[in-house]
Order: structure tokens, then sequence, then C-alpha cells
């Protein structure tokens, strides 16, 4: 095995444009599906490279024996556009390293992490090339569109997966580079998409405004339904089957590094909602919601143009959290949405896409958790690791973002995960100028060598 140097190989890794949703980017995805392939065959893994609809999965193992701890690390290759280019102040595909951070699109979401879980396993590899560990790679191509192709993955290779004890996953969030979250749950996910059709084309609004209905009217007073002043959802049966919160959530939550004053200054908003009571940090992790993402319709130019316009639309996502189930939000929202459409205009809906919520239960938390021994074992390798590398106890607590996959490892392969949060706020996923923190990238290195090292020791 020939060692690699980690910042370079992120550097390296980092130029290949992976976008997934663009076609254009066709041969940056596989550059960097080539190039992490490469690093775990140099590592010794045995690589398949699984062709899908769309980009490939990275299926990667190494198997040292029967009887031996099997683990899965999960990640994925592709990353979210760069737009918009001109708000960079460095070139997303050209890394950076400025003022201890390291810039590019992926950098934190998701090639930092990985390359933080393969060096710290080539580390200790080196020390010990018999470890005692049974590791499973899945990396995939699709997470940020959605991860379409993994449904027919699983249907392949489920069986050979539920072998493993468990996984972890580095694709979630900590407040800050010193105070790092184990995440707990992960919020579900529906999407749908309404349009509303009035007259067959565009009218001119003088000569018949005020006897047709204007679809962006009836849009709006549809749109202005689905909430209540405090926020919440008014929908029937939005809120079936939400979980209570536990006693420890609670107390977690109030260690957390970052105050409501604090948080309103960061977000530079005027103010929040406290939707059914919650506060503000409880409600991005406790609450499900409905989030209207674009709508559009009529002129959008400069100046004005006086019509009713012939149509209009509006894009809707709902996060879920445990016990919810997607099939049943989506229908509840569609139901209501029907009942509310004015009789003047014409509805279309367009299901799209959901996924149910993943939660686990730290085994130090509630008595009552019933999990493996091995699972135990890796919370509490897993806490005293980041005890040791940053000082500080993780924080266990939900995640308001979804993976929709991970509830697919969990629901088809009986994976439970351990995910340990290396990006923060400060990163700018999904927004010019993201950045991964090089210090937190050592510090977590250290940390996943002593857990590798950990899980791989002889029982």
């Amino acid at each position: 095995m020939k060692n690699f140097d980690p910042l370079e190989t992120l550097i390296s890794y980092l130029r290949f444009p992976s976008v997934s949703t663009d076609k254009e980017f066709h041969e940056g995805m596989k550059d960097a599906r080539n190039f992490v392939g490469g690093l775990l065959e140099n590592m010794g893994f045995s690589v398949e490279l699984i062709e899908t609809e769309c980009h490939p999965v990275i299926l990667a193992e190494r198997f040292v024996g029967e009887d031996l701890p099997h683990i899965v690390l999960y990640g994925h290759y592709d990353v979210q556009p760069a737009d918009p280019l001109d708000l960079w102040d460095s070139a997303a595909f050209e890394p950076e390293i400025r003022n201890g951070r390291i810039y590019g699109r992926g950098s934190a979401d998701n090639k930092g992490p990985t390359i933080v879980h393969m060096s710290a396993l080539q580390e200790v590899l080196s020390e010990q090339p018999d470890l005692a560990l049974n590791i499973t790679y899945v990396i995939e191509g699709e997470e940020e569109m959605g991860s379409p192709s993994m449904p027919k993955f699983f249907d392949r290779y489920s069986e050979r997966l539920s072998k493993a004890d468990m996984m972890f996953v580095s694709d979630t969030g900590s407040p800050t580079t010193d105070q790092i979250v184990i995440t707990t749950a992960l919020r579900g996910l529906v999407e749908l998409e309404i349009k509303v059709k009035g007259p067959k084309s565009d009218l001119h609004s003088g000569i018949y405004g005020g006897a047709v209905y204007n679809p962006l009217h009836a849009l709006s007073e549809i749109i202005a339904s689905l909430h209540n002043e405090d926020g919440s959802v008014n929908i029937p049966g939005f809120y079936d089957g939400v979980s209570k919160i536990e006693h420890w959530e609670r107390d977690e939550l109030k260690r957390y590094p970052l105050n409501l004053e604090e948080y309103q200054s960061m977000l530079e908003v005027p103010g929040f909602y406290e939707p059914r009571g919650f506060s503000p940090l409880e409600a991005v992790r406790f609450e499900p919601t409905l989030e209207i993402n674009g709508m559009g319709g009529g002129y959008q130019g400069e100046g004005t143009k006086t019509i009713i316009p012939s149509e209009a639309f509006a894009k809707i996502t709902c996060r879920l959290v445990a016990e919810q189930k997607g099939d049943e939000v989506q229908n509840h929202v569609i139901k209501a949405i029907e009942e509310r459409c004015p009789k003047g205009v014409k509805l279309e809906v367009r299901r799209g896409c959901f996924a149910n919520a993943y939660s686990v239960i730290p085994p130090n938390k509630s008595e009552a958790v019933e999990c493996s021994n091995f699972l135990k074992n890796a919370f509490s390798v897993t806490d005293l690791a980041i005890q040791k590398q940053f000082g500080k106890s993780p924080l266990y607590l939900r995640e308001g973002g979804s993976i929709p996959v991970i509830a697919d490892f969990k629901n088809r392969a009986g994976l439970d995960a351990i995910m340990v949060g290396l990006f923060t706020p400060e990163d700018n996923l999904h927004a010019p100028n993201e950045s991964f923190d090089i210090e937190l990238m050592q510090k977590a290195t250290a940390t996943f060598a002593d857990i590798f090292r950990s899980l791989g020791e002889p029982r």
C-alpha cells in the first residue's frame, strides 16, 4: 500500500467537477469515481463499479475473515452545482487554501469527510495490515439528486450488506469546529409540484380583469392556507405519528453552543416562528415542515406587462420526523390542496419522490434501547475518540436535513448508523465559497483512526 498525503489527495479530488445533475459534467463524474476507486484499490480493497441508469455506485470490500466485526462506510462522490460562479472568491473546482480552510465545491459535502475516513484507515492499516475488521465502502454518485438509483442497488445488494454490524456516516453537521455532534435522526422528505391553470392563454388584464380567476391569485390562496400564524402546518393528519421528544434530547440541546440571539444574528433574520410552542432551535430538529421552495407565473421581466397569466406553479417539499410515513403525508397535503383550490381554475399535481425519516437512540441515553453489543461498543468507542481528539464530549442531536438513503440502509439491510458531523455552518454547503476546516480535518482523521483501531481489537 502506497501512503497518500490527506490534504494533497483532497485537493486532487476537488479538482474533478463531479456535478451529478448536469450532463455536461459527465467526465468530471467519471474522473472523480475513478480517483476514489483508485484510492481504495491502493488500500487493498476489492472494488466493484455497480452500473446504474445514471451514475455508478462504488462498492468496495476489505474482507479479512469470517466472524470478525464488519462495518460499512458511506459517502458520495457527486457535488452540488457551483452556480452562481461569480460569487466565488476562487474558482469552484480549482481548490485554494486560505486562512486554515480549503475552498472548493464538495470540500465539506462530501469529499472532505470521505478523505478523512480513508486517511484514518490508511494510517491504521499501515500500522496493522491484518487489522481484524471487515470493511465495506458504499460511495454513490447521486446523493445530490436524491439517490434515484439506490433502491435498485438495495434490491441487488441488501442481503450482502446486511452481513455487516453497523455503518458510519459523515454527511451531517456540527455547530463549531470543536463541538462535534453525533446525529441521532435525519428528517424524511416529500416532494411535489402544483400547477394552477386558468385561461387558455395570457389575457389582457384590463379587458378580462375582474371576470376571470387569476391563477396567481388562486395559487396564493392555496399557499396561504397551508400554514397557521405560528408557522405550524395547517393540514389535517399532517402531525399524525409524530413522536414525543425525550428528556435526554432536550438536555443535549441545552449544551448546544449557540443561543437564540446568536442564531438570529448568524442568519440575519428579523424574527422566528415558534410552531406548536417549539423554540427555533428545537423546531429545526424535532418538528416536521412544509416549505414552498419556488413559485412563479406571469410576467417576470423588467417593468410591467398587464396580463392575467394562463397558469402559475409552486414547488413544495415537506421534511418528516420519525414515525411519519412519506406516502401518507404526501396524500394529506395533496388532498388539502385539492379541497382548497378555487373552482374558477384547474389544478394539476405532480407527485415527486418521498423518503422516510431515520432515527437511532444511542444506547447510553436510554436503558430501554435494544441493540447489538457491537453497536453499543461502537457508540462508546466513538464518544471516547471524539473526547480525546476534540477535548469535548459529543452532542447527541437530531439533524434537520435529510439523507434518504440512510433510512434505506436501515430498512433494507438492517444497519444502524453512527453519524459523525464533520461540516459546520461556516462551510457554506451548497453555496458559493464552500470550504472545509483543515484543523477539523486533522482532528477528525485522528478520531476515526482511534475508532478503527478500537473496533479491530481482538475480543
